[in-house]
Formats: C-alpha cells, structure tokens, sequence
C-alpha cells in the first residue's frame, strides 16, 4: 500500500509539473512556429515586389524610349522616376528651348488656362517639312498683259506681264470696285450678322405692333409735286467721255456703278459718288458700233447688240472675259439691235422685223419661241414678274403676251396713235406708258389694259413737241421720266401721284441735256442718269422723303 502510494504521488508530483509543462511548452512552440514563418513571408514578399517593380520599371523605360521627347518628359513627370531624373529638370525640358517660343512669337503660359503643362509642350512640336517638292509648282507662268483683252488691267505701261497670283488679285479688284465692295452673299460674317439683325428687327417689330393700339392709317411720305430738290453733278463719265453719240447709260442693279456704252464701241464702268465718278474700267468691241447694252438681273453680265449686226457679245465681268454669240438658230434676222430682259433673269427678247419678237433663254442664249404682232414691233417691256410681255406696234396696238404659253392674251388700242415708239410698265406693275410719234405719252392702268380694247389713259402728258422715244420709270414709281432725241433738252420729269409736271427740271436758260438718247434712275432713285448725243451722261441727284 505504501508503495502503491508512492507511485501514485510520484506519478501525482510527475502529472502536476507535466501539466504545466504541457500548458506553457506547447504556447511557447505554438508561438514560435507563428513568427517564424511570418517573418520569412515578409522577406519573400518584400523581394518579389521589389522585383516586381524593377520589372515595370524596365517595361516603362523601354516603352518611353521610343516615344517622342515631349511625351517622355510628361509621362516620367506624372509616374515618376526618382532613379534617373529630378522634377526640376524635367519641368526645364519641358519648357523647351526659349528660341522656339520666340521664333513662334506666343506667349505659352497664356495659351490656356486649363493646363499650362500640355501648352508648353506644344512649342516643342516644331513644323514637319515635306517629303517631296515640284520644282515646277514653285515656278510662277507669267501672263501676257498686252492682250488687247487685258490692257485695262494694265497699271503702267511696264506691266507687260504678271504672274497669275498678281492678276487673280487684279481681278478681284476690279471685281469689288464694279460691285462696290464685296457681294454679300461672299461675305459669310456680314450674312450671319444680318440675318440675326433681320431676325431681331423682325420680333422688335411684332413685339412694337402689339404694344401699340389705334389707327394705324395716317398720311403719306410720297415725293411731293411741283419743285423738285435736285443738284446738278460732274456727269458720270466725265473721267473717259464717248467719241461720239452715247446711247445706253444703265446703273447697276445693285451696286453703285453706272454703265455707259456708245457708237465708239466701247462699254465703260464708273463708281458713282456724286464727286469725282471715278472709272473702274473700260472694254473694246473692235467695228461693233453699239446700239443698246444692258446689264444682266444679277449684275454679272453686260449684253451689247450692233447697229448692223446679226450677233451680240456678252462681257462676263466676273471672268473679264468678252463672249461673243454669233447667229442664234431659228433667228433668220440680218440685224439684231433692240432688246429686252425679264426681270427674273430668265429670258432675253429680241425685237426683229416683220413684228416677230424671239424669245431666248438667258442661260444658254438659244431660241425658245417666237411670237408675231400685226405689222412691225417698235418697243417691247416685261411685267415685273415675268409673266406677260407688253409689244407696241409701229400701228399704235398693244399686244400682251403670256410668257409661258407664248398666247396673245389681250390687244388694245392706244388712244390717238399714229406710230408707237416706246413702251414701259412701272416697278410695281400699276401703270403703262406708251409713248408715239406725235410726243404724246399716254398713262394707263394695267387693269383697264387688260380688260378694254379702247381704254382711256388716266393722263396724256403733252409736254413733247416731237417724238417720245423713251420713257422710265423710277423704283419706287413716284416719277416718269419722258425724253424725245429729237429736239435739245426735250427730258421731262412727271410727279406720278398728281400726273403732273415738275417745273424746275431741265434748268431753264442753262442748256446741258442737248438730244437725250438714254436716261435711267439709280436702284434706290437717288440718282438720275441722262446720255446724250455729245457723249456725256449727265447725272443729277435728289432726294426722296
């Protein structure tokens, strides 16, 4: 029993420190075989990275040597790379050589405030050169200039030649003075502006009509009768005077030029201001005695037909180049003399013999119908729509045409004729003046044309004691202009509202008109042209309330 005891307290005692022994001794292996390897991971984890970003760093270098300079800089700026290159020194780079941005004349830290960095690595970007250059692009083909259809563009005697650059510039001169300035519709900002103005003035307008209430009727502003206030001017070629008679003096439909044309054969262009006029160009129709010439509607050609000739030239002002148009098939006529234009541009009216009046495409120049008038036609006038033709016969009968059906729609007697001799129909298509060989220039009305074979003028303006051979009206049709080329200073001026005569033009006792053979009034009637048989065109000025 003592014995069974003494093991069991040895193997007590031995169980107790054993206990322990296993409690602290598998906390003190548990521990160490958690640090241990902990630290080892650490140091493998700390080499692969390292290795890791000596790989990127190697993939990146690589990568930025082979783009550009500017490139390289920015991008070792934004990821960095301590090893090789300091801020300081790539920001230097960056700015690049300081003759660079002189030689660019720009100040790059104002090129934008977004980021000064990337405006600043644009001056390093020089201009790249080409490939391959032609030698003969480089050379410049010099042009003759004594042509006689470029003489005018000649500003001295010693410009025998030019380059083509230096007379496409000599071109578009000419061509701003001959219009006056620059087209609108090649002006891209002057049309953007006025289309906003014309949009804003619009609403102003509605907006203005809406505020206000009442009687919106209220007395006219026409052009007042009796006296009227003009200023006689330098005529309006006084820079290159006709050789002879001037038959035609036309202004330009939309810019401030005035055309002259003559028996000199020759057509010349002057810039109207009322002082000097002074001329922008003159053309040559070698033995082409002019008998009319008229500019096309939108002011880019000038028509001129002979006195004794079966063609006509047109002058291409844009292109400065003179076509001449020889016989028109169908046309069987041995001259071609008085004409006539639509207003809408599209077609052309020949006056022939034997009352045959042709009608031609203003496009291409050829005969799209023909249409005939009992006896001969003397003077012919379209509508200011185009629709109809007014034909006055050498019987005193007026035949009205339709354009598109090329039918007589109506005939009519003028009242007293005994030979017709000039027609016109008013801008805004109310009246019809009809002038005969007896000076008498009856007035009518278009509705009472149309509708009665005897009508009665609402005026016969008996102030011609020859014949009428022209009449005119102005824009805005407040003023008919009737002149005989029979007799001196045989022009008369008629105030359209009162039918009556104004009575301070011409001047009396200062003889100036002499035979009148051409008169026309300035798109806006501030000016009035006369051409007469001394060569001259006589202008004078007034204004219009």
């Amino acid at each position: 029993m003592r014995a069974l005891a003494a093991a069991g307290r040895e193997r007590g005692a031995a169980k107790a420190p054993g206990m322990k022994t296993a409690k602290k001794a598998p906390k003190a292996t548990k521990m160490g075989k958690k640090t241990k390897p902990t630290r080892r991971a650490k140091l493998v984890a700390v080499k692969q990275t390292a290795a890791a970003e000596a790989a990127r760093r190697a993939r990146h270098l690589k990568a930025l040597s082979c783009a550009s300079g500017a490139e390289r800089d920015l991008e070792e700026l934004v990821f960095g790379d301590s090893l090789t290159v300091e801020e300081d020194d790539l920001l230097r780079r960056l700015a690049g050589p300081p003759r660079v941005a002189a030689a660019e004349g720009k100040d790059l830290r104002k090129e934008s405030s977004d980021s000064e960095v990337e405006n600043e690595a644009k001056g390093d970007l020089l201009p790249k050169k080409p490939a391959w250059v032609d030698e003969d692009d480089e050379a410049e083909e010099n042009v003759d200039m004594t042509h006689k259809y470029r003489k005018d563009f000649m500003k001295s005697d010693a410009e025998t030649t030019l380059t083509k650059k230096k007379l496409k510039k000599r071109l578009e001169e000419q061509f701003q003075q001959a219009m006056g300035g620059v087209p609108a519709w090649a002006d891209l900002k002057n049309r953007k502006k006025s289309k906003r103005t014309l949009s804003d003035s619009d609403s102003d307008e509605d907006d203005d009509l809406l505020r206000r209430t009442g009687n919106f009727i209220r007395s006219s502003e026409s052009l007042p009768r009796g006296i009227l206030k003009m200023s006689t001017c330098p005529p309006a070629n006084q820079e290159r005077f006709a050789n002879g008679k001037l038959v035609t003096v036309q202004f330009h439909p939309s810019a401030q030029v005035v055309m002259t044309a003559g028996h000199d054969r020759s057509v010349s262009l002057f810039q109207v201001d009322g002082i000097r006029n002074p001329k922008i160009q003159s053309i040559y129709l070698e033995s082409f005695p002019i008998y009319k010439a008229h500019f096309s509607v939108d002011g880019e050609q000038v028509i001129a037909t002979g006195t004794h000739h079966s063609m006509f030239f047109v002058y291409d002002m844009v292109a400065g180049t003179i076509i001449p148009i020889p016989k028109v098939r169908g046309v069987e006529e041995k001259f071609l003399r008085n004409f006539e234009l639509s207003p809408d541009g599209s077609f052309m009216l020949l006056i022939g013999t034997s009352g045959y009046l042709h009608l031609l495409s203003m496009k291409t120049k050829e005969l799209i119908s023909a249409m005939k008038v009992n006896g001969r036609c003397t003077a012919s006038a379209f509508t200011p729509d185009s629709s109809k033709i007014y034909s006055y016969s050498k019987e005193g009968e007026v035949f009205i045409w339709d354009v598109r059906s090329r039918k007589c729609l109506h005939k009519f007697e003028d009242e007293g004729s005994l030979e017709g001799k000039c027609i016109a129909v008013s801008k805004n298509n109310q009246y019809v003046a009809c002038g005969s060989s007896s000076g008498v220039v009856n007035l009518y009305t278009t509705d009472t044309c149309l509708k009665e074979n005897r009508p009665k003028p609402v005026k016969a303006i008996m102030n011609l004691v020859t014949s009428a051979t022209c009449v005119t009206f102005n824009p805005t049709t407040e003023i008919l202009a009737v002149a005989s080329c029979d007799t001196d200073e045989a022009v008369k001026l008629v105030h359209l509202p009162s039918y009556t005569v104004f009575s301070n033009f011409p001047v009396f006792r200062r003889k100036q008109i002499y035979l009148a053979q051409s008169m026309d009034f300035s798109p806006r009637s501030g000016y009035f042209s006369v051409a007469n048989n001394k060569g001259k065109a006589l202008l004078f000025r007034w204004v219009l309330s």
